[in-house]
């Protein structure tokens, strides 16, 4: 790999940095993946202290920039920050400040990724039960008692409260006598509040009070799922009684259980809109962020000094150095090795997914040719933008990572774009990445009905 450092080191570069304002409009639809940030004022911690100084900085934390290659040794690196880029075998093409901490922004998702990933794996998938402790009366299709619905699936939303009542009708019931009752876990249409969410599931079971946006997101669950020929009739489960969030009894039977889509799947929608909600629900699934912190810090060789978290979102103050993040991607790597998967299967590959890096590395030259997880916040520790995955070249891929801080995000976000295209310059180009795309609303429509007997939906 030395060699190739010099053979194309050696070649003519001429690097033109061209810096530009970029706006991303961050649209709200029946699924909020794209959030506007706000930063909530973080509690003390033995290993996290904020910054004294929010002010601009114009050079990085350390003296200098080791680099073999001339043209990076150059490259102006803005504000006050940290680079590393290394080969897949660990030899260093370009660092600075490697070994001080930033404020890693959404980065720190890659860590709840990683946490997530070791304790659920891949394939794991959320249920949501739904259980009654009444009879069925075959001939009017009733349950004379209450239904009751339990889960913890962070990504349950209108068209998984339709399914429901989709399934019900399938075995025949239409009419509850009787109450909804909620667990106080479950959550629908990524609100924090159960009272909200089970006031939601009520409405959208009924279809005489479901909403027109319940309804459209029910039929594009069917188109996504490519289930829009199976059913033609209007699901629907009416109520006498009212909804309740409430603890489960003991003298119930369970009908069925709704299958979320695979934890792989949830993880890729998580990373390609940077979704904090999401996010901080998968960390608190794994005992909140300092699990979270804890998993790295044994797994992947960091100490607590070099990586430290407050949140498993990556809002407000968090710490970790280049070195430590760049332990991280390796050991993430090896882990979705070991399930026969890639960086692609679970963070946005540039140009081609949807959010935060759909329109960045989208030229016809570099389209495909980066697989990264971003991060932004626009106000705390003076501005901070990150950017760190897998530069893919015609000589081979790299791992680096890209901390910006205290300075410009637009500013930060134009020098990450022109810095990795430099870094793939002395590589001979951007190749890009085998990939297949899936569309992420159809990742997350992959959900399916598991049954008492230990069958599933997708088995019949």
């Amino acid at each position: 790999m030395k060699s190739s450092f010099r053979k194309f080191a050696a070649w003519p570069v001429i690097a033109v940095f061209t810096v530009f304002n970029s706006a991303a409009a961050l649209g709200q639809g029946s699924q909020p993946f794209l959030q506007d940030i706000k930063v909530a004022a973080p509690s003390a911690t033995p290993f996290i202290k904020k910054t004294g100084s929010s002010a601009p900085l114009s050079s990085a934390p350390t003296s200098g920039v080791r680099t073999s290659i001339p043209v990076l040794a150059e490259a102006t690196i803005p504000g006050y920050s940290g680079v590393l880029v290394e080969s897949l075998s660990g030899e260093t093409v370009v660092e600075s400040a490697g070994n001080t901490p930033f404020n890693p922004a959404s980065n720190v998702k890659l860590a709840t990724a990683f946490a997530v990933l070791k304790t659920f794996g891949p394939d794991y998938r959320f249920p949501t039960s739904v259980w009654t402790d009444g009879s069925y009366e075959e001939a009017t299709g009733t349950i004379h008692g209450n239904l009751y619905v339990s889960g913890r699936d962070p990504v349950f939303t209108s068209e998984d409260g339709v399914t429901l009542s989709n399934e019900l009708n399938r075995m025949g019931i239409r009419t509850i006598k009787g109450d909804l009752i909620v667990t106080d876990n479950f959550t629908m249409n990524y609100s924090t509040s159960p009272q909200r969410s089970s006031q939601a599931l009520f409405s959208t079971m009924d279809a005489a009070k479901r909403s027109s946006a319940a309804t459209k997101a029910w039929s594009n669950f069917l188109i996504n799922s490519g289930r829009l020929n199976q059913n033609t009739a209007v699901p629907s489960v009416s109520f006498t009684g009212s909804v309740y969030v409430q603890p489960m009894p003991g003298n119930v039977n369970l009908l069925f259980s709704h299958e979320s889509a695979r934890m792989r799947d949830i993880l890729k929608v998580t990373l390609c809109y940077s979704n904090n909600f999401l996010s901080e629900r998968l960390g608190d699934m794994v005992g909140g962020p300092y699990a979270v912190a804890r998993l790295v810090q044994q797994h992947a060789g960091v100490n607590p000094y070099e990586f430290s978290i407050q949140t498993a979102s990556g809002l407000g103050i968090n710490r970790v150095t280049p070195s430590a993040m760049m332990k991280l991607l390796r050991a993430l790597r090896r882990d979705l090795n070991a399930y026969k998967m890639s960086f692609a299967d679970i963070m946005p590959v540039a140009g081609i997914d949807k959010g935060t890096l759909e329109n960045r590395f989208d030229s016809d030259f570099a389209t495909g040719s980066v697989v990264g997880k971003t991060g932004t916040l626009g106000q705390t520790d003076g501005g901070a933008s990150s950017l760190a995955g897998e530069i893919n070249t015609r000589a081979g891929r790299f791992l680096f990572v890209i901390f910006n801080q205290r300075g410009s995000v637009s500013r930060f976000r134009s020098f990450q774009n022109n810095y990795v295209a430099l870094i793939q310059g002395q590589f001979g180009g951007a190749a890009a990445l085998t990939y297949n795309e899936i569309p992420l609303n159809a990742r997350l429509a992959r959900t399916r009905i598991a049954y008492p007997n230990g069958k599933r939906s997708d088995e019949e």
